[in-house]
């Protein structure tokens, strides 16, 4: 009875999988895998968000230098109130009832070179009286040019013209990274889903050996040639066998769930993936690596621009905090009358021309301790810059002799492999004629199911390791070249 219930539950094991093995499946390349990671993850689209909100800011800058025409209308101001008026005879009170319409056109733009903004705009005003009589008069200013310069104080034009085209630059390279970690997290599912799908199908052979080695065994121990106790041995591998591929078949479920969540796939839709070959990269020197990662990665840049941030910090500390002027200076026409037509005839000339100055007398020192704090923050900043730069070196240093490593290992790895199934295969023929034990055959099988496992865990280190280069470089080792931003990658932009 006990051997029918063994057998019976292999044969359900094994039915079970090849149930799941028969349906509608789709089989997915690591290519594949990562072609539809960046296409649809959850981090590929909010790489893509992230990416279309620094560049609507380095478009909200740009338009910032572009002329900005302005209407402001008033239509209608009404106004009625009891107001007092002074005469030689006294002061009296009278109801004043007012209409106030109001309509400018205004035309301006910022000039970052100075940090002044130089503006046109044409306006007309109208005003009814309301009283025994209506009263209405018009004033018109057809044209006013004018400028607004401040002389001294801190330019925040000429800083962002430096700034803000690193940190769209330091953005482009940012997205580039966040699909490289794209292709690594999808390459880990992959190859954790694959390792799940090869330990199973480890499990079904292991299964299938150990059914076949015990039905051989009570032969033999029917005729008396074995003892019980290895009998027992091979009863009790057969059930672990059973627990194995039963706790594989979970495992599957379970990182095939992961990876179809991540790629957004149906969940009903079975997934079978495909070995994936070595990346054909060659030896890679550190020294070239450590020199395309400082042209080409975000950080990179971003060390620049943060000391430029830092600059202009100690420039606005040293300039917001002394002495100021402001020129204010406009030329015009104007004219009014109690007609629209008149109110346009024979202009008058206006002027206006304001300096303002700000002095600081006493300020009990604020002013130098801005500034000192401000040139102290830039030098911890840039003792910070200094450091990250010499980790950044070595980082990059440390993952290409890492890369170049792994690449003897997975030889090794592959080589141990075909080693460890032939080594498996050889002693269970002799187990079967009776030359060795099961303490052999036990031992073969491990070392074979370890060296297959051992093998895929190399391949996913060194195609992990691959990705990670890519990324701490933004190059291509395969096509020896620069990766390249590509704005047709990112949907909704302009």
């Amino acid at each position: 009875m006990k051997q029918k219930i063994l057998i019976s539950l292999s044969f359900l094991l094994l039915f079970g999988f090849f149930t799941l093995s028969v349906r509608a499946q789709r089989m997915l390349t690591l290519d594949e895998t990562i072609e539809i990671a960046k296409r649809q993850s959850p981090d590929a689209l909010s790489a893509q968000h992230r990416f279309r909100s620094s560049y609507w800011q380095f478009r909200n800058y740009k338009a910032s230098f572009k002329p900005m025409l302005t209407l402001d209308a008033t239509l209608p101001s009404l106004s009625r109130s009891i107001e007092k008026i002074t005469t030689p005879e006294g002061d009296f009170f009278y109801e004043r009832n007012l209409a106030n319409y109001s309509a400018g056109l205004s035309l301006s733009k910022n000039i970052g070179f100075t940090g002044g903004q130089v503006f046109f705009n044409s306006d007309l005003q109208r005003v009814d009286l309301f009283g025994d009589s209506t009263v209405t008069s018009y004033l018109s200013a057809p044209l006013n040019i004018g400028i607004n310069q401040p002389l001294f104080n801190y330019n925040p034009f000429k800083w962002a013209k430096k700034i803000e085209p690193m940190r769209y630059n330091e953005a482009e390279r940012r997205y580039m990274e966040d699909v490289e970690q794209v292709n690594i997290t999808a390459s880990n599912l992959f190859f954790s889903l694959l390792d799940a799908q090869i330990r199973l199908k480890i499990q079904q052979i292991n299964l299938l050996n150990n059914d076949t080695l015990y039905q051989i065994a009570r032969g033999r121990f029917n005729i008396g040639t074995i003892a019980e106790n290895e009998l027992l041995q091979i009863e009790l591998s057969l059930l672990n066998a059973q627990s194995a591929v039963e706790n594989a078949l979970l495992d599957v479920q379970v990182k095939a769930f992961n990876l179809k969540s991540y790629l957004r796939l149906p969940d009903a839709e079975d997934i079978r993936l495909i070995t994936p070959p070595v990346p054909e990269a060659p030896v890679i020197d550190a020294q070239v690596a450590v020199a395309e990662a400082r042209d080409n990665r975000a950080d990179a840049l971003a060390f620049d621009r943060r000391m430029l941030v830092a600059e202009s910090r100690v420039n606005q500390a040293k300039t917001e905090n002394r002495f100021n002027a402001n020129l204010y200076a406009m030329y015009g026409l104007t004219q009014s009358a109690s007609d629209l037509e008149a109110v346009y005839r024979n202009p008058q000339e206006q002027q206006r021309v304001i300096l303002g100055l700000r002095i600081p007398i006493l300020d009990w020192g604020l002013t130098r301790g801005k500034i000192k704090l401000a040139e102290s923050d830039m030098e911890m900043e840039r003792t910070a810059v200094q450091q990250q730069m010499i980790d950044f070196d070595q980082e990059v240093f440390l993952k290409v002799m890492q890369f170049n490593m792994l690449r003897n290992q997975l030889i090794i790895a592959a080589k141990s492999d075909t080693v460890a199934v032939k080594r498996y295969e050889v002693t269970k023929q002799r187990y079967l004629i009776g030359k060795i034990g099961i303490i052999d055959l036990n031992l073969a099988q491990s070392e074979k199911d370890n060296a297959q496992q051992g093998y895929i865990q190399s391949l996913s280190t060194y195609w992990r390791s691959f990705f990670e280069l890519r990324k701490l470089t933004l190059y291509d080792f395969v096509a020896n070249n620069r990766m390249q931003f590509r704005f047709s990658d990112i949907p909704d932009v302009e």
